[in-house]
């Protein structure tokens, strides 16, 4: 038996990255996946690969930044499957900005990204479950950097910290209804996402990958399929009561000083 098996998954931002990884490991755990995007092309290429190697998958477009949509994701799904088991929030934006020169239209952009689509989505699974009087799960992928970050991640981090105080608020409020609501404060992860944002914002070329597991203390970036395998492990049952901790999955060690 799988550690998803009969499981309905939600991953928002799913089509690409750690999203995508976590919708592959799913499907390899049993469950019936749906991927949210906003654009169709890689969406559907998920869901097409999911299909061919046996899964039940289901694309739906959406832009997350759009509250509404965000909530109809969850919508979609509970037409499609008649229920909504467990979800993961895993989109993010990244774009760049210091506490200096961060516009509001910036920012409202990280909000809506990071912080009030999770919640919308949130708030739309776990109405779901508690109508249904069911239990079930939810992993929202957070960032290290939730803690304090880099400079130059000003409404990132404003926004993700928001997200990890939300995480706790939330897996308290639905404690006593089996609503477990956890998070994964993840560090730096080699994405197609992450790839993009080197380059744009740092004028990395073909070889960043390389140079930055030299200053990380691994030797490595982490990797989409290892923080899959995790994001499964606290969606299943296998995860016990734990609800409520958000996870600082990193090879840093919050707090350790040199």
């Amino acid at each position: 038996m799988g550690l998803l098996d009969d499981k309905v998954v939600l991953v928002n931002g799913g089509s690409q990255g750690v999203g995508a990884a976590v919708a592959r490991a799913a499907v390899r755990e049993g469950a019936m996946v749906a991927v949210t995007g906003r654009r169709p092309e890689p969406g559907e290429a998920l869901v097409a690969e999911l299909a061919g190697a046996g899964g039940e998958a289901l694309f739906v477009r959406a832009d997350l930044a759009d509250a509404e949509q965000a909530k109809a994701s969850v919508t979609r799904v509970v037409e499609a499957y008649g229920r909504i088991d467990c979800l993961v929030n895993s989109a993010g934006l990244t774009a760049r900005g210091t506490l200096l020169d961060t516009t509001p239209d910036l920012f409202d952009q990280h909000i809506a990204i990071n912080l009030r689509a999770p919640f919308f989505a949130l708030q739309a699974a776990v109405a779901d479950m508690v109508g249904r009087g069911a239990p079930g799960t939810v992993v929202n992928v957070i960032t290290s950097s939730a803690h304090a970050g880099q400079p130059f991640l000003a409404p990132y981090v404003a926004a993700k910290a928001g997200l990890m105080g939300l995480t706790r608020n939330a897996a308290h409020a639905h404690r006593s209804d089996r609503v477990r609501i956890n998070g994964l404060n993840i560090g730096w992860t080699a994405t197609e996402g992450e790839d993009a944002t080197q380059r744009a914002f740092h004028g990395a070329g073909d070889d960043w990958r390389e140079r930055a597991a030299e200053r990380l203390p691994m030797g490595r970036l982490g990797q989409p399929d290892e923080i899959a395998d995790f994001v499964v492990f606290l969606l299943s049952e296998r995860s016990g009561v734990v609800t409520g901790s958000v996870i600082d999955w990193d090879q840093n060690v919050l707090g350790g000083l040199d």
